[in-house]
């Protein structure tokens, strides 16, 4: 489903390799041309983001965006989860990817993260803006949306992939949760745990984490972006 955002409509789509990616940007380009409207768009290995606008008058997204994305989508053939989810067809297992962010930490927050089934098709890709507060409140915050989203999907077994080593330590046991403020989100997740049939948590370096990392500043971003403009 495509987003509505302040930088125009946006969808990420996701191929088995980079090959399959570029075949797909080449009838995409063909695509602007026919409709003379050329997105912007960002490519990195079997993954491609588009943001669609008419940059005309308040730069709003128009009918004419739109047109274009259901071109877009009509390009896309890759069996992905979008089409299962319409059909209400949930898997049983998944991956998350989350990750959170502060600018001053604390400062302006927020928490992102991607849901995939075991190929790697996204299901969710969310970034939500948290306010003022901590990275460590932050990263939790991302980990609990994204179990809660799981719940939502009824989901079984969930394999958790974070860039905290401290958060993935911490929800092993293997280290204390000495702050207070953190005691109450992580003792919800930890309930939140207790629901599926199994939860396993592993660390991973950040640029296996990018996914979740670009929904925090995408969050954080068009926050910020609308504050300047509201203050302007």
């Amino acid at each position: 489903m495509w987003q509505e955002t302040k930088h125009g409509l946006y969808k990420q789509f996701n191929f088995e390799n980079f090959k399959e990616a570029w075949a797909f940007m080449q009838s995409v380009a063909d695509l602007a041309e026919e409709f003379q409207h050329h997105p912007r768009w960002e490519n990195e290995w079997s993954v491609v983001q588009i943001w669609l606008i008419t940059h005309e008058g308040d730069n709003a997204i128009t009918d004419r965006d739109r047109e274009m994305a259901e071109a877009i989508d009509a390009l896309y053939k890759t069996d992905n989860v979008e089409r299962n989810a319409d059909q209400n067809i949930h898997p049983q297992e998944v991956k998350i990817f989350a990750d959170g962010g502060s600018r001053g930490n604390p400062g302006p927050s927020a928490s992102g993260f991607v849901v995939l089934d075991m190929e790697d098709n996204i299901l969710v890709d969310k970034g939500v803006y948290l306010g003022v507060t901590t990275n460590n409140q932050a990263e939790y915050t991302a980990l609990k949306l994204a179990l809660e989203e799981c719940r939502k999907m009824n989901v079984q077994v969930v394999h958790v992939y974070l860039d905290s080593l401290l958060v993935v330590n911490q929800m092993l046991g293997i280290f204390k949760v000495k702050n207070r403020d953190l005691w109450p989100i992580h003792d919800a997740i930890k309930k939140l745990v207790g629901q599926f049939k199994e939860v396993s948590f592993k660390h991973v370096p950040r640029e296996f984490n990018k996914q979740a990392d670009a929904a925090v500043n995408r969050a954080l971003d068009e926050h910020l972006d609308l504050d300047k403009t509201q203050q302007g």
